[in-house]
């Protein structure tokens, strides 16, 4: 009887031009890559991506795998993350929703469910009984992602996460009420934070990115990606209107109306609204204080 023949591993090789991507988003560095990169870009091991879940209220991401190291973004409750690897606490891989990479405490991570409703409020309290009296359990951000189930007897909360949400601070995904502004200016004074993409705290694009996924619209992580990528470039005469986007360098903000700001700023430390003009010229130094304007469709 003849031998059988031994399993061939999978090989590939390059071919023509190797791709370049931005460092944020394409899952590689100098040991790891994953599998999809394979005969694009080179690497010593290609790992198949391990889909998990957001189970704390909200995970700050990390440049590099210690609690020191800068936060680049966050993920909410319910969002999904491709694991590419493991080593001790932290795990490296990327945002399902926007490929954003970096490192976070796998501890933080579960397994995949699917959300029935979306924070709306900039927070809201997991209680342990249905009431205003109830003590508390939790502490949601706007934008975390949460299984609901029956309505308490006075139908004023929700079975959620072994506790109770108050249903106003609630909504089922794709059905938030008001427009991206609306949304912003509910977050007015939450704190400003390097990386911060939540109702409990928020960097200039996080703003940006939460208050149109909440409308079921999806924009790139950071502000020079958005302006990029995200939305309609305004002509010179346009003028300017309620919920258009302004680009700065390194900076974007929404316009609440034709001449006011709701952005998130290291000037105030938090997000809020000021005249169009004030904040732009904090970029007087600049040859071009403002790079952008865009409007986005809803």
């Amino acid at each position: 009887m003849a031998d059988t023949p031994p399993k061939q591993r999978a090989t590939y090789r390059l071919s023509g031009h190797s791709i370049e991507g931005d460092k944020r988003t394409t899952p590689i560095r100098g040991d790891l890559a994953d599998i999809k990169l394979a005969g694009k870009l080179f690497a010593p091991h290609y790992a198949v991506p391990m889909l998990r879940t957001g189970i704390a209220p909200v995970t700050e991401i990390h440049a590099e795998p210690h609690l020191s190291s800068m936060p680049v973004s966050a993920l909410m409750h319910g969002e999904e993350f491709a694991v590419l690897d493991v080593a001790g606490e932290w795990a490296w891989g990327y945002c399902l929703h926007d490929d954003y990479l970096g490192y976070l405490r796998f501890a933080d991570l579960g397994d995949d469910f699917t959300a029935t409703h979306v924070v709306n409020a900039p927070a809201t309290l997991l209680v342990a009984t249905p009431s205003i009296k109830a003590p508390v359990l939790a502490r949601y951000p706007m934008g975390a992602q949460i299984v609901c189930g029956e309505p308490s007897e006075c139908d004023k909360f929700l079975a959620c996460e072994g506790g109770w949400i108050p249903r106003v601070h609630l909504s089922e995904p794709g059905k938030v009420e008001g427009d991206p502004a609306d949304l912003a200016e509910k977050l007015v004074g939450v704190p400003y934070s390097w990386g911060g993409r939540s109702g409990d705290a928020l960097d200039c694009s996080g703003l940006v990115q939460l208050v149109f996924g909440l409308k079921g619209i999806k924009a790139p992580r950071d502000a020079d990606m958005q302006q990029a990528g995200f939305g309609e470039e305004l002509g010179a005469g346009e003028k300017l209107q309620r919920g258009d986007l302004v680009f700065f360098p390194g900076h974007v903000g929404i316009m609440a109306d034709e001449s006011n700001l709701i952005h998130a700023n290291g000037a105030a430390m938090a997000v809020s609204v000021e005249p169009l003009v004030d904040a732009t010229a904090r970029f007087a130094e600049h040859e071009q204080p403002v790079l952008a304007r865009k409007r986005v469709k809803l």
